[in-house]
This record gives structure tokens, C-alpha cells and sequence, in this order.
């Protein structure tokens, strides 16, 4: 059932692909409506991933509170099912400084991001069978491999079969656990109740292929200066170089560099390469939601195209 609805409660998404400059209007919108931010990265929630997580600066989160950041170790899991319990407890249930601020009438959480399933479990108020992950049961299941796998799929629940593709062996893992768990096929578990309160999505977009270039290699740059090899090497000594976090973008690549297989220079490169390949993803699966009003992010007057729009929300209210 879906968690009391907090009378006065709106929510603002800030959602785009990576390097479009989501923290900075996120920092400038919360300033102004006396907002809290509500990270909505996949990687942010763990703990000692900074850098290349590109997390809001110390100095940033005690100006504007930050939550859903550090609150799991590298070593756990988060699921689906807890990050949009959390979030929805901190939307209908705001801190102090949440307050109604003009132009808006309602109390306004800002949820910033470029996860689109954390964004998506929130405005669509996704059904996500709380079925933790048994290694166990994986384990086994890996074994027989994907072609088996899809098959048995197909048998248990044809339903679900026909939305994932052969090749998804995360997907098709995922639906045979929660089938072998619960004995209730995923399909009918899932589906979605929209929360009650008002959304304003907003997207950042980098139409400039080659600005978007130079984003990206200033960022990786920036992170390079800022100690980002530092923190991979503390991260593989401490948790060694199989963490599956490490496995995952600019750590990837620096572990490599680490490892002696590719030199610094071609790790940063190797890091736009697949920057700029992520982002293409992320504008993609943004785009297929026409409910998403969309902003140039190179544009000079991007906070007051946007508080515009913000305005114009306020006045439908």
C-alpha cells in the first residue's frame, strides 16, 4: 500500500544525463525554495565513494541538507525496494527546512539525479517485490546459464518473459529469484500507484555534442586533480580489486591504471569514452517521457528559464 500522502507535499525532479550540471541547479532552485535535495544515484548512497561519484562537496551539504547520500556500506546492497521506501518516507514526511515557499504553495522536495529506475520507482510509484538478493539461489542459477535460464522464465512466467530480452541475465536472474522466493511469478507483483502529490520534471540536455565532449573531459580532469586515483587505490587495498562498485564507471578505468594494464593517460580516455557512452544511455531513457520539460544546459539563462517554469507550476497548483 502506498505510505500516507503528506497533505501539502510536491516534488520536484532534476533528472539528465551525467556532466549536465544537475548539482549546480539543483544547489541554485533549493537556495530559492528553502528545499531539501534528495540524491537520486545508484552510486551516491554508498559510503567512500566520493570523487568518482562526483557527490555534493561538504561545504555544499551543509548549505543545502542532502539526503539518500552515504547511508550503505561499499560491501551491502541497496535495493530498488529500500531506496524508494526512504525516499518517499523523507517526500511525504519533509524535515524542518522543508517549507512552502513562493511561487510554490506546497511544502517541495527537489529529487536529483541521473538514475532513471530511482527517479521512475518515485513518479510512477513502481510495485517492487521487497525480495532481497540470495546469493545462494544466484549461485545456482548462474550455473545453468542464460539459454536455460530464459527458458525457464518462459515457463514460469511467460508474462515477464515477453518484457525481458534472451540476452538480459540480470533481468531474467531477478524475475526467476523472486518467482523461487515467493512462488508468485514477478509479474504479478509488480505494477505502479502514482503518488497523490503535484511533479515538475525537468531535464538538462547537452544538444552540443562536442560541449558535452569537453564536460566530460573537464570533469574527468577535475576528478583526476581532486584525487580520484588516491581513492580507487584506498578502495582496492581495503576492499580489494573484485568489488563489483569498482567494476563500475571512472572506477573501472583507474583500476586499471592500477592494475598496470593501461597507462593514466589512457585510462582518463578511456573514462570519456565511456562517460560520453553512458550519457547517450541516460539522455535515451529520459527522452521516452514526454511528461519531461527539457533545458539546454549551456543555455546563460538556465535558472531563470527554469524558475519560470517552476513559476508556471506554482500557478497550476
Amino acid at each position: 500500500m502506498y505510505p500516507v500522502i503528506y497533505p501539502n507535499s510536491s516534488l520536484m525532479v532534476i533528472c539528465g544525463a551525467t556532466a549536465t550540471g544537475k548539482s549546480s541547479l539543483a544547489l541554485a532552485l533549493a537556495k530559492r525554495l528553502e528545499a531539501i535535495i534528495i540524491s537520486a544515484d545508484s552510486r551516491q548512497v554508498y559510503r567512500e565513494f566520493d570523487i568518482g561519484t562526483a557527490k555534493p562537496t561538504l561545504a555544499e551539504r551543509q548549505e543545502i541538507p542532502h539526503y539518500l547520500i552515504d547511508i550503505c556500506e561499499p560491501v551491502e546492497t541497496l535495493t530498488l525496494a529500500d531506496y524508494q521506501q526512504q525516499a518517499q518516507e523523507l517526500i511525504n514526511s519533509p524535515p524542518v527546512r522543508a517549507q512552502s515557499i513562493a511561487p510554490l504553495p506546497l511544502t517541495t522536495t527537489l529529487l536529483v539525479g541521473g538514475t532513471g529506475l530511482y527517479i521512475r520507482s518515485i513518479v510512477q510509484g513502481l510495485k517492487i517485490p521487497r525480495v532481497a538478493p540470495n546469493s545462494e539461489l544466484r549461485s545456482q542459477l548462474e550455473k545453468l546459464g542464460q539459454l536455460q535460464l530464459y527458458a525457464m522464465l518462459q515457463q514460469v512466467d511467460p508474462v515477464a518473459a515477453q518484457k525481458i530480452h534472451h540476452n538480459d541475465a540480470v533481468r531474467t536472474l531477478r524475475a526467476l529469484e523472486v518467482f523461487y522466493v515467493t512462488g508468485v511469478p514477478i509479474s504479478e507483483q509488480q505494477g505502479e500507484n502514482p503518488p497523490k502529490y503535484p511533479i515538475l520534471q525537468i531535464s538538462l540536455d547537452c544538444p552540443n555534442l562536442e560541449d558535452l565532449q569537453k564536460r566530460i573531459e573537464q570533469r574527468t580532469e577535475e576528478m583526476i586533480e581532486a584525487g580520484l586515483v588516491a581513492e580507487v587505490e584506498f578502495l582496492c587495498k581495503k576492499y580489494g580489486f573484485d568489488l563489483p562498485l569498482l567494476n563500475t564507471l571512472g572506477y573501472q578505468e583507474i583500476k586499471e591504471y592500477l592494475l598496470g594494464n593501461v597507462s593514466l593517460s589512457e585510462a582518463k580516455k578511456l573514462t570519456v569514452l565511456h562517460t560520453r557512452q553512458f550519457a547517450k544511455r541516460q539522455r535515451t531513457w529520459f527522452r521516452a517521457y514526454p511528461e519531461i520539460a527539457w533545458f539546454d544546459s549551456g543555455d546563460r539563462q538556465l535558472i531563470e528559464k527554469v524558475w519560470q517554469k517552476v513559476q508556471e507550476f506554482g500557478e497550476s497548483l
